[in-house]
C-alpha cells in the first residue's frame, strides 16, 4: 500500500512537471516576435525529449518498487506504453514487458515474433504469447495462406521449445492436409531439442512420417546430442551422399564449417550448374529466384537447406506446374505468363514454350521444386561449403 501510494505520488508529480514555461499575456509575442517553424518544431521536439524521459524514469521507479500492477493504473500504463514504443524491436522490448507483465501489447508481440523468428526478441515474444495464453494469434498465422509467415510462426515455436509450444506444432509434422512447406518447417521446428527428436524418432519408427520429410527429419535426427537417437535413427533413414557416395554430414555440422569464396564462386559456375537457372548480378539464366543479394537474405543454415532439400521451401512466383495436355505429353516449368487463350512455360534450360489453353486438359500445381534434387551428388563436401561461402558474399550493395 506504501508503495502504491509513493509511485502515485510520484507519478502525479511526474505527469505535471511542466516542459517549459508559457508565456503569460504581458509576455505574448507579438507578430514579430511569433515563432518560426524551425522553432515550433525545436520545441516540439523538446517537449517530445521531455516527455520520454519522464517516462523513462517512471519505468525506472516502477522497476526498482516491484510488485505495481501497471494495467490497473491508466496513467502509469500510459506511460510505460509511450516508453515501450521507443524500444520496439529490441530484447529490450521484450525484457519490460516480461518485468511488468504489460497487456495490450499482444499484436506488436505477434509482429515481432513473426518478423524476427530467429532472434532473442522474437523468441522472447513468442515465449510471452504462450505465458499469456494468447496462442491462438500464433495457431492463426500457421493456418492462414501465406506460407511463408506460416514457417516464421512454426520456426519461432521450434526455437521457445516448451512442451507448450511443441504441442502446437508437433501435429503439423505428419499431417498431409499441410502444405509441404509447413511441414517441413514443423519437422524442423520440433527437431530442435531432444523431445522434439525423441518424437520424430517414434513417427519414423511407426512409420507415420510423410516420404517427402525424409531429408527434414533425418538431418534433425543425425544432429542430436543423444547418441541412441542417432543410433536409431540410421536404422530407418539416412543423409543424401556427396560425390563418391560419401554421406553428407547434418547441415548443423556444415554450418560450422568456413569454405573458400573464390572456389565456390568458379563452382557455382560449372560443377555445381547453378548459373544455369539462377542469375547473379545479371550473369546466368533466369529459371529460379535471383540470386544476387542472396546472403542478405538467408542464413547459411538456410543456404544449405535450399540445395539439399529443395523442395522444402519454393519462393513465391517459381512454383513449378505440369500442364497435361491433349496428346497426353506431360510438360513441366514455371509459369512465365497465362492468360484465358494460352499459358507459357519455362523449363529447367531456361527454355520457354507458350501452349493453347484449347490444348491443355489440366494445369496442376506441383509440391516438387523445378530445381534438382541431388545436385550436391556432384560436389564433395568440400565444394559444397565453398559455394555456401560464396553464396554469404552475395549481399545487397548500399547505395
Amino acid at each position: 500500500m506504501i508503495k502504491r501510494i509513493l509511485l502515485t505520488a510520484f507519478v502525479a508529480s511526474a505527469m505535471t512537471l511542466p516542459v517549459s514555461a508559457a508565456p503569460t499575456d504581458a509576455q505574448a509575442p507579438t507578430d514579430a516576435q511569433a515563432p518560426t517553424d524551425a522553432q515550433a518544431a525545436t520545441d516540439a521536439q523538446a517537449a517530445r525529449d521531455a516527455q520520454a524521459a519522464r517516462d523513462a524514469t517512471i519505468v525506472q521507479t516502477i522497476l526498482r518498487l516491484k510488485g505495481i500492477d501497471v494495467d490497473g493504473t491508466p496513467k502509469l500504463k500510459a506511460a510505460v506504453l509511450r516508453h515501450l514504443k521507443t524500444l520496439e524491436g529490441q530484447p529490450k522490448y521484450v525484457n519490460l514487458i516480461k518485468s511488468l507483465k504489460v497487456r495490450g501489447v499482444e499484436a506488436e508481440l505477434l509482429r515481432l515474433a513473426i518478423q524476427q523468428p530467429d532472434s532473442t526478441a522474437g523468441v522472447g515474444a513468442a515465449e510471452i504469447l504462450l505465458d499469456y495464453k494468447e496462442d491462438k494469434r500464433l495457431n492463426d498465422v500457421i493456418q492462414g495462406t501465406d506460407e511463408g509467415l506460416a514457417a516464421n510462426a512454426i520456426g519461432v515455436l521450434g526455437r521457445v521449445g516448451s512442451p507448450q509450444a511443441l504441442q502446437l506444432i508437433q501435429p503439423l509434422v505428419s499431417d498431409l492436409k499441410n502444405s509441404r512447406v509447413v511441414r517441413t518447417a514443423a519437422a524442423r521446428a520440433v527437431g530442435r531439442n531432444l523431445i522434439g527428436q525423441r518424437f520424430l524418432l517414434e513417427c519414423v519408427a511407426k512409420g507415420e512420417l510423410p516420404q517427402d520429410l525424409n531429408f527434414a527429419v533425418a538431418d534433425a535426427l543425425f544432429a542430436s546430442t543423444d547418441k541412441e537417437i542417432r543410433l536409431r535413427a540410421a536404422k530407418y533413414l539416412t543423409l543424401p551422399a556427396a560425390a563418391e557416395g560419401v554421406p553428407l554430414p547434418p547441415v548443423a555440422e556444415l554450418v560450422k564449417l568456413t569454405g573458400n569464396a573464390s572456389r565456390g564462386q568458379q563452382l557455382f559456375k560449372t560443377t555445381a550448374t547453378c548459373i544455369k537457372c539462377h542469375k547473379v548480378r545479371g550473369e546466368g539464366k533466369e529459371v529460379g529466384p535471383d540470386l544476387s543479394e542472396i546472403g542478405s537474405k538467408l542464413s547459411r543454415e538456410a543456404m544449405f537447406v535450399s540445395i539439399l532439400d529443395p523442395s522444402a521451401g519454393i519462393s513465391h512466383n517459381y512454383e513449378s506446374y505440369s500442364a497435361i495436355l491433349e496428346s497426353g505429353n506431360v510438360v513441366t516449368g514455371i509459369i512465365v505468363s497465362r492468360t484465358d487463350e494460352q499459358v507459357t512455360l519455362r523449363n529447367a534450360e531456361a527454355i520457354d514454350k507458350t501452349y493453347q489453353m484449347s490444348e491443355v486438359e489440366e494445369l496442376i500445381k506441383s509440391t516438387v521444386s523445378i530445381m534438382p534434387a541431388d545436385l550436391q551428388k556432384s560436389m564433395s563436401v568440400r565444394d559444397l561449403v565453398d559455394v555456401v561461402e560464396f553464396m554469404t558474399t552475395l549481399k545487397k550493395v548500399a547505395r
